[in-house]
């Protein structure tokens, strides 16, 4: 499973009551109660990743950058809001108002000046991680009643990375896209991606993710949607000169970075689709060597590209194995992409059409 390496957590995080709309700030330990509605049916259990950059500015003045991270926030929304009841929805906070509690309430706080201070010398990767809880000492089964935000901070030195090893995990479904949660970062979610990549370890043991396909296991197998990655999107580069992204759906989380990536990558002159791949087509291109590389794309790795990729068959047997074409130009490409967007937050890139820079003074 991708995990982070070389994380340091700052020294405290936040709370933030949705009823009250009071702010507090919390030891880096503080707990959730043992008996909660998040803890035992992961009501009001939503989360999201924001990666942004630290760094002292030509003034002297640290300074915190994020990319499209508006985008994150809405996207944090919608989470909230499913988790929560119709007559609760006037709770969840605006945008503008989210941004004002991270940045000008948590990031701006002097107990965390230190840390942002060591981001800065380093010049590491930040990761903002804001998560809701239903902070009542209850476990009915009911809408939350003290619905609130948390958020914790840290810096890390990679995620995923490469080389990366995936399987195919075609006997699990990831979500189902009638209850219309696939496309949000809801607990519910991740446990399906964990017990994916503990199926994929059992096909090829070095395999640290798994390839989900669509919610339809009654389909021939080859006539099925191939959706994401258990922890990320995905790319496919194609011999043709062709990147292929799969279509946003109620199956698919929205993701910020894979649309940063795209752009980047016609930006680079790459003819970048957006269309369904079915597992036949992968199967087949993989086989006739048309399939050049296989990417993840998220939040927290940018892009890292697949070293190698076990296919299996209906039965779960293994069917062939796709190895990238390490030198055709869009296997460079790819990387090349992943090193632009990281410059973007860094001030060595400029960001491209549709591209927002936000950038905070602490």
């Amino acid at each position: 499973m991708a995990k982070f390496e070389g994380i340091h957590w700052a020294p405290k995080q936040m709370r933030y009551s949705l009823p009250d709309k009071e702010y507090e700030l919390l030891d880096a330990g503080a707990q959730v109660f043992a008996v909660s509605r998040s803890v035992h049916y992961a009501m009001f259990l939503a989360f999201e990743g924001i990666r942004f950059f630290c760094r002292k500015n030509a003034d002297g003045r640290l300074e915190v950058t994020f990319l499209n991270w508006h985008k994150n926030l809405e996207r944090f929304r919608r989470s909230m809001i499913f988790n929560i009841g119709d007559d609760q929805k006037h709770l969840v906070p605006a945008v503008e108002e989210l941004e004002g509690i991270f940045i000008h309430r948590y990031f701006q706080d002097p107990a965390l000046r230190p840390f942002f201070e060591d981001m800065a010398k380093l010049g590491a990767q930040g990761y903002l991680r804001p998560f809701t809880v239903d902070e009542e000492e209850s476990i009915g089964v009911t809408f939350p009643n003290q619905p609130a935000i948390r958020a914790a901070v840290n810096r890390y030195d990679r995620y995923l990375g490469e080389p990366f090893y995936g399987v195919v995990a075609p006997q699990l479904v990831r979500a189902v896209g009638v209850n219309k949660t696939g496309c949000l970062k809801l607990g519910v979610n991740y446990l399906m991606s964990v017990k994916a990549v503990e199926a994929a370890k059992k096909v090829s043991p070095d395999a640290t993710a798994a390839l989900f396909l669509d919610d339809r296991p009654y389909d021939r197998l080859g006539d099925r949607h191939i959706t994401e990655w258990d922890s990320s999107c995905c790319l496919f580069a194609f011999r043709d000169g062709t990147v292929v992204k799969i279509p946003e759906s109620e199956l698919i989380l929205p993701s910020i970075t894979i649309q940063g990536i795209c752009a980047i990558l016609k930006h680079l002159g790459v003819k970048v689709e957006e269309r369904h791949v079915t597992y036949g087509e992968l199967v087949a291109k993989a086989k006739s060597n048309e399939l050049i590389s296989v990417a993840s794309v998220g939040t927290a790795g940018i892009l890292n590209r697949c070293a190698r990729l076990v296919l299996v068959d209906e039965k779960g047997a293994v069917s062939g194995t796709h190895v990238p074409e390490t030198t055709h130009p869009l296997y460079a490409k790819l990387a090349e992409a992943r090193e632009y967007y990281w410059n973007i937050y860094k001030g060595l890139a400029k960001p491209l059409s549709g591209m927002t820079i936000y950038k905070y003074a602490l």
